[in-house]
């Protein structure tokens, strides 16, 4: 059983990190969309910024530790790196809800299309300030 684990993680990082990345950070933007989706249905799609914070707020955890452990495989400081997830994580949301803003005020999509594309629209900014800040293995973390 030990040998199918290690054979299974041998594999997975064998993977190029982008594609750890797609296959991770799809799941947690999945999993921030359900926490999103909820949250308007319980408060209303008229507060879904407030339920866009929330749900990043929320997802954040789960989102680092997927990342740290499962894409980037650091080891380190894990405050100084939770730190600099937080620094990626509000400027990728500043883009969410900007993106966001604009797709439901000015071009008429509902909340939750607009969601998913807005998402879309910050994986590869997201992507790249995890590889090269957040989870840089160049640094003394």
């Amino acid at each position: 059983m030990l040998a199918i684990f290690f054979k299974i993680k041998n594999f997975w990082f064998n993977l190029s990190d982008k594609i750890r990345f797609i296959f991770i950070g799809g799941l947690n933007a999945l999993i921030s969309y359900i926490i999103f989706s909820i949250l308007c249905l319980l408060f209303g799609v008229e507060v879904y910024q407030i339920s866009l914070a929330l749900s990043w707020f929320f997802s954040s955890i789960i989102s680092f530790l997927t990342q740290k452990y499962f894409v980037f495989n650091v080891k380190g400081n894990f405050i100084k790196q939770y730190c600099k997830c937080l620094t990626t994580w509000f400027f990728s949301y500043f883009i969410n809800a900007i993106v966001l803003e604009l797709l439901v005020k000015k071009l008429g999509f509902n909340v939750y299309l607009g969601q998913i594309l807005a998402t879309l629209a910050c994986a590869i900014f997201t992507y790249v300030l995890f590889k090269k800040f957040a989870f840089c293995k160049r640094s003394n973390d």
